[in-house]
């Protein structure tokens, strides 16, 4: 198996809806074999719409989609069984219990896996004969990723996966996707929960107003964003008594009050500067916080520099 196969992908995709409104302009991408790939954007970026025509339940307003190699929507036959989607919101029957549930989707997939097996993966074995309608919101979402992953797919879509679980809810079900990712199951993914995305996926786009605005391991991603370095002024000194902030590397700064934060791209030399002016002038900075930017301080950089490029480009219009 080549394990730099395309299993996923996109070229100039487009998805518009009623009254011309685009939802989709043009995104490329592509998901290797055996990858967690995750789409983020605030709501209304286009994630769900992109999603709902990887899996097929629409087709494209432009531009060209492959899963395994085929069209989703006009060769669906030929991806759908091979594929294994997590909705939102899985609608099941409220009367029915988890393991009649489970039984019931069972006869819409071909080799699955035993219902057993199933409900053991996401921790519900004990709630076989509990009704869907008894169930929490997070034994739900439970009860979807077990329906998503009955058939073993090869490509599994997640939506929003996490939503309304606990914190080791969501730890478990982060350790059964890199389960599945390291057994050779190619992951999409969707969702609001940054933290997630930084500590699953492979690779990672996110999207704002219908377009890639970056895109790359969460590492390029986070590294193309400005680090931080936050203190307290000592007492009886202000901004000009710091070295000269351009031989530091800081690119850009903000006071409030004697707090003072640092933005720079050369984080080892910036605080090198900072702690050896400080111990050369025998004075403690304190509530020194010197850290890299986060997942979620890229996305919202990302997000107002985009805004700041179509401010500009209407402008310009």
């Amino acid at each position: 198996m080549d394990t730099n196969e395309h299993v996923i992908e996109v070229t100039d995709l487009r998805r518009v809806y009623g009254g011309g409104f685009e939802a989709v302009r043009g995104i490329s991408f592509h998901v290797d074999r055996g990858e967690i790939f995750a789409l983020l954007g605030t709501n209304g970026a286009g994630k769900t719409s992109t999603v709902e025509l990887l899996e097929g339940l629409a087709r494209p307003d432009g531009g060209r989609i492959r899963v395994l190699g085929h069209d989703p929507y006009s060769e669906r036959a030929a991806v759908r069984p091979r594929t294994g989607v997590m909705l939102q919101e899985g609608g099941f029957p409220s009367e029915l219990t988890v393991a009649e549930t489970a039984r019931m989707w069972a006869g819409c997939v071909g080799g699955a896996r035993p219902i057993k097996e199933a409900l053991a993966l996401v921790g519900l074995a004990g709630r076989a004969d509990v009704r869907v309608k008894q169930l929490s919101g997070g034994e739900r979402r439970r009860l979807d990723l077990a329906l998503a992953v009955l058939g073993e797919p090869e490509v599994l879509f997640l939506d929003e996966p996490t939503t309304g679980l606990d914190a080791e809810g969501r730890r478990d079900t982060w350790d059964l996707v890199r389960a599945l990712r390291d057994a050779g199951t190619t992951v999409l993914l969707t969702t609001h929960y940054l933290e997630e995305a930084e500590n699953l996926a492979d690779r990672l786009a996110i999207l704002h107003e219908g377009r890639i605005a970056a895109a790359g391991t969460p590492a390029e991603v986070t590294g193309a964003q400005p680090s931080r370095i936050t203190f307290e002024l000592p007492d009886g000194y202000f901004v000009g008594d710091l070295p000269p902030l351009g031989e530091l590397g800081v690119c850009g700064h903000e006071v409030d009050g004697r707090v003072i934060r640092l933005r720079t791209r050369e984080l080892q030399r910036a605080a090198t500067g900072l702690l050896v002016w400080a111990e050369r002038a025998q004075v403690a900075l304190r509530r020194l916080d010197v850290r890299s930017a986060s997942l979620e301080e890229a996305f919202l950089g990302i997000a107002r520099e985009a805004s700041k490029r179509d401010e500009t480009e209407e402008v310009a219009a």
